[in-house]
């Protein structure tokens, strides 16, 4: 779908397909009554009714309105000299952000295949362009390798006189559809060595600097060749991909901060096989971290960021095989620190281990932060709607936390607590990786714990994404399947840094 901003003027309405028109309801303080307010350009909506001999306040109220988010009401329009065939009245709640997005989703599902213009008199303020833009964007999003012809794209014009929220919108709104198209691709095609090849291609059209790793320039990352190695054609990559604002190379005062993405194409448990089978269906988008990871860096160079961010892509193919790791074994991880593996099905926290450390050791972050699909266990405290998000750093938590309600990418401050450390330890390593001495449950917690062990001294923030990076139905922004989630995010984030 096309999107993009149009004059606010009658003579660039009329020359749209279809107009949209936000509408809120007011209802009376005693209860009584209730007011239908075009809160979005209210001269021109008046422009409109002249120049379709419309009331549009009577039309609608055919339809008892609630003004709920999302809501949708179609008129049918006529004029000579205008190719407008019809309006549609779109409820935007309470004018909130989230209402904004899920009025934008609705507006994006309801143009799907349309292959039309649709002029949009919705939001006028510059968050709410960019909330209910990006959200239209999302909604209409699919996937899919039918062979039968795709449908003509949609275009949704947004009336305003400032383009600038609009193409802000795009970049972050494509930036999560790209995470989305390499979530949705099965694993037959994403391979470890698939995912070099993206984020080659992405470097080069962004500029920014790629190096990966194989073979045997992997020879120190003992977690991530204990679980790729499985899977030994292609094998596992470590793909490194780096921002640096332009005038910032030399410069010790913009912030450095490493993103770490869990990057596994498909997960079978490997040895600890899945059980029951039809959970792996889903698991496709066991690297959705590295997805979003190689999304939010995609957009920094097109907003400006001024924030220097590398991007760690740990990527492999958690197989059953004759080369797979083994319970009970012992692997040593970048930097030297040895683990006793205990479930090869909690393979991610090894592959992010290796991240971890590199980061500390080699860049110097000022902040580092991994995203991983983890654990089921963030599903079940959580749900689909907050992703589990792990730091030391109270400020920086309500920080991530406020971007995330901002944004729709919401997260919620879970504790990391230290009596359940004791869970990893190991008589013959230096950890076990999944605290089975302990036995405390809380699996999230425990393999957040896990983590912090590798990150050295460093602001460290771990987002367990494992409820929210896929949907299993398809409504409001998300597809079912890959979400992209923490693109937006991490990219508002990143942004306010500079």
């Amino acid at each position: 779908m096309k999107i993009s901003a149009l004059n606010p003027d009658l003579d660039s309405v009329v020359t749209s397909d279809v107009i949209v028109i936000s509408y809120i309801v007011l209802q009376s303080e005693d209860g009584t009554g209730s007011e239908i307010i075009f809160n979005a350009h209210p001269a021109l909506v008046k422009k409109l009714e002249k120049f379709f001999s419309v009331e549009l306040r009577d039309e609608l109220s055919f339809f008892s309105p609630t003004g709920k988010a999302g809501e949708i009401n179609e008129i049918p329009v006529s004029a000579e000299d205008s190719p407008v065939e019809k309006m549609i009245l779109l409820g935007v709640g309470d004018q909130s952000l989230a209402s904004f997005r899920s009025a934008g989703a609705a507006l994006g599902r309801k143009v799907r295949g349309a292959g039309k213009n649709f002029a949009t008199l919705a939001p006028t303020k510059r968050d709410e362009i960019i909330a209910f833009a990006s959200s239209a964007i999302l909604g209409e999003y699919t996937w899919n390798q039918k062979s039968t012809p795709k449908p003509s794209p949609s275009e949704i014009e947004i009336v305003t006189a400032d383009a600038s929220p609009v193409d802000h919108a795009r970049i972050i709104a494509d930036s999560v559809c790209r995470a989305r198209d390499l979530i949705h691709t099965p694993a037959n095609i994403k391979t470890p060595l698939w995912m070099a090849t993206q984020a080659r291609t992405i470097a080069s059209e962004y500029g920014l600097d790629i190096s990966v790793l194989s073979g045997t320039g992997l020879k120190d990352f003992g977690g991530l060749r204990a679980v790729g190695n499985s899977s030994p054609n292609p094998g596992p990559r470590f793909i490194h991909l780096t921002y640096t604002p332009k005038g910032g190379k030399n410069s010790s005062r913009i912030p450095h901060v490493v993103i770490i993405g869990k990057g596994i194409t498909f997960d079978t448990g490997g040895i600890s096989l899945k059980r029951p089978y039809d959970t792996m269906m889903a698991m496709k988008s066991d690297m959705a971290g590295a997805a979003a990871a190689l999304a939010t860096i995609s957009a920094l160079p097109q907003l400006g960021a001024q924030v220097k961010v590398s991007v760690l892509m740990m990527c492999a193919e958690n197989a059953l095989s004759g080369t797979s790791q083994r319970p009970s074994d012992v692997i040593k991880h970048y930097g030297g620190k040895t683990v006793e593996v205990i479930n090869t099905d909690a393979e991610g926290r090894l592959v992010l281990a290796d991240g971890l450390a590199y980061a500390d050791i080699n860049l110097n972050p000022d902040y580092v932060i991994d995203i991983a699909t983890l654990t089921g266990a963030a599903t079940l405290g959580l749900g689909r709607q907050y992703a589990a998000m792990y730091t030391r750093n109270a400020h920086l938590a309500r920080t991530l936390a406020e971007i995330g309600e901002r944004t729709g990418d919401r997260v919620w401050h879970m504790p990391l607590i230290d009596d359940y450390t004791d869970g990893l330890e190991s008589d013959i390593a230096d950890f076990n990786h999944t605290a089975d001495k302990g036995h405390y449950g809380a699996g999230s917690v425990t393999a957040a714990l896990f983590l912090e062990q590798f990150a050295g001294d460093r602001q460290w923030i771990h987002l367990d994404i494992a409820g929210t990076a896929r949907s299993e139905v398809d409504a409001g922004e998300n597809p079912k399947g890959g979400t992209g989630f923490g693109v937006r995010l991490l990219v508002e984030w990143l942004t306010s840094l500079s």
